[in-house]
C-alpha cells in the first residue's frame, strides 16, 4: 500500500537502485526511465508529439484504483495514484529516475520569489481547462490547500477534511489569487521541499465541481478558519466524500487522459482527454486492471490480455515466468523503488503498549531469511532495510536496527524479564493472558508468505502470530487504526518531509497512536531547515529515535517489478507505477 504531499500506502522518500535488469528484446530498460518529453537539463517536461493510434493497452497492477480524490485519508493509496497520473496534471511530474520536472503543458513556471518569509509564486499557462471546458487555474491550487492545510477544525477539535497529509501545506499561510493563473502562497516558516506541492501527489482536483456540488460561488472566499463554519464542514464533506470510486460528471480530467469507465475491484478505463493542453497521448485508450496474484499478471501478459504487467510487490514466481517469456517478445524488468516493505505495531493494543513486547517482537524477525526467500530471487543483492527515513546507498542512511536478526532466545528472555513467563503451549503469557498478536494485510501472496515465516520465527521466542488477511485492508482498516500489526509499504515521491505525516503525533497517517516529543521536534527541525547538512542530521535523529521506540519494524526496500510486449518503452516510475509516461507509449506489433 502507498501516499506527494503525504505518503501512500506503499513506500517512502528516497532515491532509487541501479536502474534495473532486463530480459528480452530490448537492450536498455534503464533507459526507459528517461521520459521522451524531457528538455531542457532535464528540469522540465513537455508531452512530446507520438504517432496517435486506436489501440487499447491494458495494464495489470497489483490492486485495483478506488478514488479520484487521493489525498482523502480514508482513500489514499498507490494504486489511486497509478491512474491519476495521466488524469490530475500538477506544478511539476516525476521520471523514471525522480527527478523533478516542471510540466510545461500546464505551467508557465514556479518561482521562489523570496525566502524571508518564504514565498513561492505558481504562473499557471493561460487557457488550461478541464476535460468539461472549465478553467484549471488559481480556485483548483486554492482548494488543495484549503483542504489539507489541516487548519480546518470542527467542534470536537479533528481537521474537518481529514486529509492524508499537511505535510508543506499546514506552514502556507495564505493562498492568494493574484490573477487566474497566477498563484502566491507565503510560508510561515521556510519549507525546501515546496515543489512536492500542488500536484506531485495528484491533489489538484476541479474546484468549479466542488462549487456547484456544494453552491460555494468561490471557493477562494472560504477561508480555513473564522468564516462559516457551515459553508466549510460543507465543502469538506464534498471533498472528502464526493470523489470516491467514478461519477463522471464529478470528476473531469486535467491530464492527457480521462476516466470513461470504473469496474468496482477490477478496473479503470481512460481515454483521450481532447481538451488536454499538451501533445495527444499515443494510445487511444488505456484500462489499468487490479491483479493481487503476480503469477496471475504473468500469466495474463504471457495469454495477450494485457500488454504490461506491473508489480510494486515483487514476487520470486511471477519474475520466474516472465523472464522465460524473453523469446515470445517479452521485455522484464526490475528496479529499487521508493518503497518499503514494513510493519508498524499499535500503541493501542494492550500488549503492544509494552515496550517490552514490542522489542521481543522485533528481535524474533528474522529479516533476512525474509529478503532471501521473498526478495532475493526478484533482485540477488537485496537486504534488510535498516532505517525508517532513508534508503541503502543514500546519503545520511544508518542501519538503526542492525541487532535485529532473528534472535529467538533474546526475545524470549526480553519477556521474561517483563513478567512474562511461558506456558505449557509454548507461548508467554502475563496476568492470565497469552501474548496472541495478528498480523493484517492484504491479499498478496509475498505477505501471507512473509507471516507464515514469522508465525515459525515468533513462536519459539513465545509470541504466537495470526494471520489477519483481508483483500480491503488498505482501504478500510488501515487508517482506522484497525489492526494489532499493520504490514503494508509506504510509497512516496522523494521529498522525505511526506514522512512528518507518519510519525508525528497526531499526524494524519499515524494510525498507530506512536508519540514521542522529540521525535515530533526533529521532524519539524528536519522539514523546515534550509541548510541540507542540517537537515540530514535532523532526519538521521528522528531515524535513531524511532528505532529506540521500537514503534515500527522496516523489512526491506521493495523492487518494482513489470513486463511487457508490443510497446516501445515501459518503464516502472516508483511511485506514479507503470503508466506515468503512458501518453507517450507507441505500439511496435
Amino acid at each position: 500500500m502507498a501516499v506527494g504531499a503525504s505518503l501512500v500506502l506503499s513506500a517512502c522518500g528516497g532515491s532509487t537502485g541501479d536502474g534495473g535488469t532486463n530480459t528480452g528484446p530490448s537492450d536498455d530498460v534503464a533507459a526507459m526511465a528517461v521520459a521522451k518529453g524531457e528538455n531542457g537539463e532535464a528540469t522540465e517536461y513537455t508531452a512530446p508529439e507520438v504517432a496517435q493510434s486506436g489501440d487499447t493497452f491494458t495494464v495489470s497492477t497489483d490492486n485495483p484504483f478506488t478514488a479520484y480524490n487521493n489525498a482523502a485519508s480514508d482513500a489514499n493509496n498507490s494504486y489511486n495514484t497509478f491512474a491519476l497520473t495521466q488524469v490530475l496534471s500538477g506544478a511539476y511530474k516525476l521520471d523514471g529516475n525522480n527527478k523533478v520536472l516542471l510540466d510545461k503543458d500546464v505551467m508557465e513556471g514556479v518561482e521562489l520569489t523570496s525566502e524571508s518569509p518564504q514565498v513561492v509564486t505558481w504562473k499557471i499557462k493561460p487557457g488550461v481547462k478541464w476535460s468539461d471546458d472549465a478553467p484549471w487555474d488559481c480556485d483548483d491550487f486554492y482548494l488543495a490547500w484549503l483542504a489539507q492545510t489541516g487548519k480546518s477544525k470542527g467542534a470536537d477539535g479533528k481537521d474537518l477534511f481529514t486529509a492524508a497529509g499537511t505535510n508543506g501545506y499546514e506552514l502556507i499561510d495564505k493562498v492568494e489569487c493574484k490573477s487566474d493563473t497566477e498563484v502566491v502562497t507565503t510560508f510561515s516558516s521556510p519549507y525546501p521541499d515546496y515543489k512536492g506541492l500542488f500536484g506531485v501527489s495528484a491533489d489538484v482536483l476541479p474546484a468549479h465541481v466542488l462549487e456547484q456540488g456544494t453552491g460555494v460561488a468561490d471557493i477562494t472566499q472560504v477561508q480555513p478558519t473564522g468564516g462559516d463554519p457551515a459553508v466549510l464542514a460543507k465543502v469538506a464533506e464534498f471533498w472528502k466524500t464526493k470523489w470516491n470510486g467514478f461519477t463522471k460528471e464529478l470528476m473531469p480530467s486535467s491530464g492527457p487522459y480521462t476516466i470513461t469507465g470504473f469496474e468496482q475491484n477490477n478496473s479503470v478505463t481512460l481515454e483521450r482527454n481532447p481538451k488536454y493542453a499538451g501533445k495527444p497521448g499515443g494510445p487511444a485508450k488505456l484500462i489499468l486492471r487490479g491483479i493481487s496474484d503476480q503469477v496471475a499478471q504473468a500469466q495474463a501478459l504471457e495469454n495477450g490480455e494485457v500488454q504490461v504487467a506491473s508489480m510494486a510487490q515483487p514476487d520470486a514466481n511471477a519474475a520466474d515466468r516472465l523472464r522465460g517469456l524473453s523469446a515470445q517478445g517479452v521485455t522484464f524488468g526490475a528496479s529499487n523503488g521508493l518503497s518499503f516493505e514494513h510493519m508498524d505495531l499499535n500503541y493501542k493494543n494492550k500488549f503492544l503498549a509494552d515496550a517490552a513486547v514490542r522489542k521481543a517482537f522485533m528481535q524474533c524477525v528474522n529479516r533476512d531469511e525474509l529478503a532471501e526467500k521473498l526478495i532475493r530471487p526478484v533482485l540477488d543483492d537485496a537486504k534488510p532495510l535498516g532505517s525508517l527515513v532513508f534508503f541503502q546507498g543514500e546519503d545520511g542512511y544508518v542501519d538503526n536496527y542492525a541487532d535485529y536478526k532473528g534472535d529467538t532466545a533474546a526475545a524470549k528472555k526480553t519477556l521474561t524479564d517483563a513478567g512474562y513467563t511461558i506456558g505449557a503451549d509454548g507461548f508467554a503469557a502475563k496476568d492470565g493472558a497469552k501474548l496472541s498478536l495478528k498480523i493484517s494485510h492484504t491479499d498478496i501472496p509475498r505477505r501471507k508468505q512473509t507471516v507464515e515465516l514469522v508465525q515459525s520465527q515468533c513462536k519459539a521466542a513465545g509470541i504466537e502470530i495470526i494471520d489477519d488477511v483481508d483483500p480491503n485492508f488498505l482501504d478500510t482498516r488501515v487508517s482506522a487504526g484497525d489492526y494489532d500489526i499493520a504490514l503494508f509499504a509506504w510509497s512516496a515521491a522523494p521529498f522525505k518531509s511526506t514522512q512528518k505525516s507518519i510519525y508525528s503525533t497526531g499526524g494524519g497517517q499515524n494510525w498507530s497512536a506512536y508519540s514521542n516529543p522529540k521525535v515530533d521536534a526533529a521532524y519539524q527541525d528536519a522539514v523546515s531547515n534550509l541548510d541540507e547538512e542540517a537537515s540530514k542530521k535532523a532526519f538521521q535523529e528522528v531515524d535513531k529515535l524511532m528505532a529506540a521506540d521500537n514503534y515500527s519494524l522496516p523489512l526491506f526496500q521493495l523492487p518494482n517489478m513489470w513486463a511487457f510486449k508490443g510497446i516501445d518503452r515501459v518503464f516502472f516510475q516508483s511511485y506514479n507505477g507503470a503508466l506515468w509516461n503512458a501518453n507517450e507509449w507507441v505500439k511496435t506489433s
